[in-house]
């Protein structure tokens, strides 16, 4: 039996052995070009790359003119009919239009002044009474509506709930917490509120005056999920009784009297047995507008035809778009989230170039997509796969993933350090599965970690990336990662803490495990259903 027919009958002819050559365009993926590269896109000028601005348009630009500079296809067509890199979308949301708060001759702005929970939807700016109903609280014990009629009338409470001397809750007679009290009361006291009737509900915090300053900060940066993108023009879900954080001298202006008047009033009714009644009253006018905003963005693409097999085509993605600047005007420059993908795909897309210079290209076709909107929800990866494959899915046989790759996790510090999670390899394909397992072995050697590939896990890290986008589709992924850190989502993730020495072997795995996905006589059977 010749040396071939072993091969064969192990089972093994799936997995072309690696080359001199292939190791030699490996070896072009380089730490000093990943940083190179990097360096741009992780750069202040860049403002974070936020979807939708200026300077994730001007990424776009930069790995366009990367893809155009090594010579790959331009696939997308263009207004003026010729083809381009960067595939543009629409994306459209809701977000606050004129929101404020008035009360004599002051105005209240959102976020400056107030923060509000849940989505208020009052295009017509609306006056009401003001009422001071102590702590909100309805109960047998505690009832501070009893005898008040608060229909109509914007209704303004204290947050938490009264204790004893001892910290017992007037309400529970103990240490915990009643539904009305702790950090989640409001929901009570506000369902309560609009039972009643009140047309608006303002909840004193309780914090001081500058530790309600830092909780507006922290709030507002949470305020996102109430401009949240969608690639379709929709509804919400809207109310017409808003609810409100405001400050104690927000909450005087509002029931028209003076601050230490309303303190009194507040410290006479946190120290009283029974809920106390109290001649506290104004007027406030409120206007709450939602709008409809369109932004553009784009996907940039880069495309290697194939020889005998050009019509399946092979995946290689990462995403570009971070989280743009911070509201104290910090850049959050997402050097490893996820310019280190991004550089990556950039360095693996000139390896596969050199390679088919010299007459060993591809036998499949490979995409490098670099895709937007990441941040936002997958929304890039989902136009891609989801309204406008420029590859029909039919045809692609895999995508490798790569996003934060290059930084060491808390899990490893101190430990292995040639690490890379691996998740997704095993959820649709087996052979997929096995090739990136022994293409590691026999390149690389890196410690394949599979914490994250558990459908048990807490993190959920499979759904959290853009080849979940391909994988709901049936198509094999792979999504290389490695792990989270205290940068995540910060200003300090930034190029000068990334190891490239890690983030050049990690790249070269996927260039390794891509030219076998890419070579090899047989599609890669899916075959297995574990999502």
């Amino acid at each position: 039996m010749t040396f071939q027919q072993l091969i064969l009958a192990a089972g093994l002819m799936a997995l072309p052995f690696a080359s001199s050559a292939q190791e030699n365009f490996a070896n072009t993926i380089t730490a000093a070009d990943l940083e190179k590269h990097l360096r741009v896109l992780a750069a202040d000028d860049m403002e974070g790359r936020e979807t939708g601005t200026r300077g994730q348009r001007k990424a776009a630009e930069y790995i366009a003119s990367q893809f155009a500079a090594e010579g790959l296809k331009p696939l997308v067509k263009t207004t003026d009919g010729k083809l381009g890199y960067q595939q543009p979308y629409t994306l459209y949301k809701k977000a606050w239009g004129d929101f404020y708060v008035k009360a004599g001759e002051k105005r209240f702005e959102l976020q400056k002044d107030f923060i509000p929970n849940g989505l208020l939807y009052l295009p017509t700016e609306t006056t009401y009474e003001t009422i001071f109903a102590g702590y909100g609280i309805g109960d047998a014990a505690y009832d501070d509506y009893a005898g008040r009629d608060v229909k109509g009338k914007a209704v303004v409470i204290l947050d938490d709930e009264p204790k004893t001397a001892d910290g017992k809750t007037r309400v529970g007679g103990t240490t915990e917490p009643s539904k009305w009290g702790g950090p989640n009361g409001w929901r009570a006291k506000s369902l309560l509120a609009k039972e009643k009737g009140a047309a608006q509900l303002f909840i004193v915090s309780a914090e001081s005056a500058e530790a309600f300053k830092q909780l507006l900060t922290q709030r507002s940066a949470m305020m996102g999920r109430f401009n949240r993108m969608s690639l379709k023009a929709g509804t919400e879900n809207v109310s017409s009784v808003g609810v409100f954080l405001i400050s104690t001298d927000m909450a005087a202006t509002l029931l028209h009297t003076p601050v230490a008047t309303l303190n009194q009033a507040m410290k006479q009714v946190s120290q009283s047995e029974k809920p106390g009644t109290t001649a506290l009253a104004g007027s406030v006018a409120v206007k709450a507008d939602r709008i409809d905003e369109k932004t553009e963005s784009s996907n940039v693409l880069g495309f290697i035809e194939g020889t005998d097999k050009k019509d399946e085509v092979l995946i290689v993605s990462s995403h570009y778009d971070h989280i743009g600047i911070s509201a104290d005007g910090q850049i959050n420059n997402g050097a490893n989230d996820d310019g280190s993908g991004t550089v990556s795909v950039l360095e693996i897309a000139q390896a596969f170039t050199k390679a088919k210079a010299t007459g060993k290209g591809p036998r499949r076709s490979i995409l490098f997509l670099t895709v937007s909107g990441e941040e936002k929800g997958l929304l890039g990866s989902e136009y891609y796969a989801d309204m406008s494959p420029v590859i029909p899915l039919d045809k692609t046989v895999a995508d490798l993933n790569i996003d934060m790759v290059g930084r060491v996790d808390d899990l490893h510090q101190g430990k292995s350090e040639n690490y890379i999670y691996v998740i997704g390899s095993d959820k649709l394909s087996s052979d997929l599965h096995k090739i990136s397992e022994e293409t590691n072995k026999k390149n690389i050697n890196m410690e394949l970690d599979y914490k994250y590939n558990d459908p048990k896990d807490a993190q959920r890290i499979y759904y959290r990336s853009d080849h979940y986008n391909f994988a709901k589709h049936q198509i094999p992924i792979i999504f290389y990662f490695n792990g989270l850190h205290d940068d995540y989502h910060k200003p300090t993730d930034d190029v000068e803490k990334i190891d490239f020495k890690l983030a050049e072997k990690s790249a070269r795995l996927v260039f390794y495990t891509a030219w076998e996905i890419a070579n090899r006589d047989q599609r890669l059977a899916v075959d297995s259903n574990k999502q």
